[in-house]
């Protein structure tokens, strides 16, 4: 899976935050938890991500500066919502299919 420049900051960013790292964990879990399926939660929390990267880039140095440099554009972190609910959660089992009885 690849990234684009925002997801993959966003991710580096997470990982070498563990307080930052803890709480999206927490997130995620709790966000695919509410959701009906993970398509629900990948668009739920690719949402959460993009405010976080937002408000990121009011304070921290390498948001500060690639918003300056590139401006705050809605960008798509889809393919890290779905990243992190792969790295960080157990996957679903999936649904057997209903045999009939004959």
């Amino acid at each position: 899976m690849s990234l684009n420049r925002s997801e993959q900051r966003l991710f580096d960013y997470v990982s070498t935050h563990k307080e930052e790292r803890t709480f999206w964990q927490a997130k995620v879990a709790a966000m695919l938890k509410a959701a009906d399926n993970e398509h629900v939660a990948a668009d739920r929390i690719e949402v959460e991500l993009w405010r976080y990267y937002v408000e990121r880039s009011e304070v921290v140095a390498p948001f500060k500066e690639a918003a300056r440099l590139e401006g705050l554009r809605r960008t798509s972190l889809r393919n890290l919502a779905d990243l992190l609910l792969r790295l960080w959660t157990e996957p679903r089992p999936k649904a057997k299919p209903r045999v009939e009885a004959g």
